[in-house]
């Protein structure tokens, strides 16, 4: 159940029916967990529903993090397929996203440089090709495009920013650039991401095609809470809820979406790359 900041977005989902896509029922699809040292997610459980059936049951030892540098999530080095719950999209998802490497639009913040590889677990968890990872997230000041207002500020809304995405490469991988989600009432600070098949590309959108994941990514609570407190985050007054307390997260790690980040520089306003491998089944 997400906190009323959502609620009150869903009760004006029918003014915005043209373009905002009905959240989807839980389904269940493979992830996989593992591969080099980056995070991974396939779905998310929500609470009660944990990883089951595991294909493999080696996996390595979680890898300490350094304050500041990198996240507390677990890295691995083997191969796990697991049985993931996915989470519905939200109210705040549109239609026709960007195709785009980078994100930000006009919109400040500590820079995020995302790698996405997407392996297709119905296909021995090979690379899959030609798939559209799309994310979208707030801003510092914990709007959304499209829905600006939602968390008590005024600024112009133009629908698109901090919303995109891109087609994985022969190896399955992407990158997106963007800047640290802000906060907003009831939820972690947190990412929306879709990964769609068969779309068609246009000039700068896509059309068509088939959502085969949906998901969340989650973000180190401890450099989390650095990053809010400097400028533009410490402009937002709202209140904000922990990790460990959001309604999504269920403190499963990379399975959960909690993303692996490193640092770009000294200082955290220097910014992060944040890596994810994203299993997926393609045969539904």
């Amino acid at each position: 159940m997400t906190g009323n900041h959502e609620q009150h977005q869903q009760q004006n989902a029918g003014q915005e029916s043209a373009k905002h896509r009905r959240d989807k029922s839980v389904q269940r699809r493979r992830v996989l967990i593992g591969g080099g040292t980056a995070a991974v997610i396939g779905g998310l459980a929500v609470a009660g529903l944990a990883s089951a059936d595991p294909l493999s049951t080696q996996q390595s030892t979680p890898e300490a993090a350094t304050p500041g540098t990198a996240s507390a999530s677990a890295t691995a080095t083997t191969t796990v397929c697991t049985l993931n719950a996915e989470v519905t999209e939200g109210p705040y998802s549109l239609d026709g996203a960007l195709v785009r490497k980078d994100i930000r639009e006009d919109k400040e913040g500590v820079e995020v440089q995302y790698t996405f590889t997407v392996v297709d677990t119905g296909n021995d968890c090979a690379p899959l090709a030609e798939a559209l990872v799309e994310i979208w997230h707030c801003d510092s000041l914990g709007e959304y495009s499209g829905f600006v207002g939602g968390n008590g500020h005024k600024e112009e809304d133009n629908g698109t920013f901090l919303r995109g995405g891109q087609l994985t490469d022969e190896n399955g991988q992407c990158s997106i650039t963007s800047i640290w989600p802000g906060h907003y009432v009831s939820r972690a600070v947190h990412v929306h991401m879709r990964v769609h098949t068969d779309v068609t590309l246009t000039d700068d959108s896509y059309t068509g095609g088939e959502v085969i994941h949906t998901g969340q990514l989650f973000f180190d609570q401890d450099i989390n809470t650095e990053i809010q407190a400097i400028s533009p985050y410490s402009d937002n007054t709202t209140s904000e809820t922990l990790l460990e307390n959001d309604s999504i997260y269920d403190d499963g790690g990379a399975s959960s979406g909690l993303l692996t980040l490193t640092a770009l520089g000294s200082t955290v306003s220097d910014g992060y790359t944040a890596t994810l491998t994203v299993g997926v089944d393609s045969t539904g």
